[in-house]
Formats: structure tokens, sequence, C-alpha cells
């Protein structure tokens, strides 16, 4: 027969406890404080579980690691895995990409998609990523789209238009501002 826990806890450890519960806002660490106060004043592990709506496992890996760790054993504890595909070199190279026309890079278009750019960035760094992880990563860096404004001035008559700013300029009755372009329709929000 296995050998039975004692879920007893000692005079500090129910302080701690008790000041992860009122101090913490963790979310995580009030649940697992909970679970320990709980088996403290003799509930079961699985009513533990049940109340807490976690395995009967976790209940005993919360206690374990509080009974190593102390108040440290309550914290979430990183996970290995994967590391990100998009990682600072990446976002990096995306950012520079934003940053350069297209023309400059050899390109025939002359504004940038998400497709396109994850494409070429794609294509400099070698990593691939899905293009909505490019979204996910531009609206994080605070990088909108504007929508391309008509441009009619290939169609105008030139001598007219010119003759419309030069009467504008007069009624400012100040010099006329440069208008200032943009190679990209990608800016950083403010």
């Amino acid at each position: 027969m296995p050998k039975q826990l004692d879920f007893e806890l000692n005079e500090t450890e129910i302080s701690i406890i008790e000041e992860s519960l009122k101090q913490s806002g963790s979310a995580r660490i009030v649940k697992r404080a909970t679970a320990l106060r709980m088996l403290h004043l003799g509930q079961k592990p699985q009513e533990v579980a049940d109340v807490l709506s976690v395995s009967l496992p976790t209940v005993y890996e919360w206690f374990h690691r509080f009974r190593a760790e102390g108040a440290a054993g309550l914290d979430h504890h990183p996970k290995s895995g994967r590391p990100p595909t998009a990682d600072e070199s990446y976002i990096k190279a995306l950012e520079e990409t934003l940053e350069t026309e297209p023309g400059e890079l050899g390109y025939d278009f002359t504004l940038w998609t998400i497709e396109r750019l994850n494409q070429h960035v794609s294509k400099v760094t070698g990593k691939q990523v899905v293009d909505e992880r490019v979204r996910t990563i531009l609206k994080e860096r605070d990088w909108v789209y504007r929508r391309p404004k008509e441009d009619l001035v290939a169609k105008q008559d030139k001598e007219a238009r010119e003759w419309a700013e030069e009467f504008l300029d007069e009624l400012k009755k100040g010099p006329a501002t440069p208008a200032t372009t943009s190679f990209s329709l990608w800016t950083k929000q403010p």
C-alpha cells in the first residue's frame, strides 16, 4: 500500500499560503494556494481536484512543488518548447523591409501586402512564417495599413493643375508646403 501523504502545513507554510492568497494578482497562484489550503484543512486530493477542475496528479504536483520550493513553487514554471520562428532577427528584417520601397529591392510592384512582405522576408531570412503570424506581429508592433488614395494626376491637364496650385497658394497667403510622399502605405501608430 502506498505511503499516505501528510498534507498538514506548518505555521510558516500557512503564512506563505495566506500571503499568496491576499497579495497575488495571479489567478494561477491563488488557485494553487487555495488547493494547498484545502488540503491542509482536511479535504481529500480528489475533492480538491474536482472543486478546482484540475486533475488529481496536478494537485499532487502543486503540493510537492510547494514543499520543495516554498512560495516559488506556486508560481508558473516556463515549459520547454519550440522557439518561435519569428524571432528578433525576423522581426528586424520585416521592419526594415517595410521602411524600404519595393522598387529599391528590385520588385515591379509599389505596395507591400502581407503576402509580399512575408515572401520577401522569408527569402531574406530563410524562415517560413504564415501570413496570419506576420499580420499579428505587425499589429503587436503598431504597424497599420493605410488605404492608397486615388491619384488622378496622370489624367489631369498639367497647365490647369499648375494654375490651380498657384491660385491656392495665393489664397493661403503663404508659401506652398511641399506635399509629403511616402513610398509605403505602412506606418507606425503613435
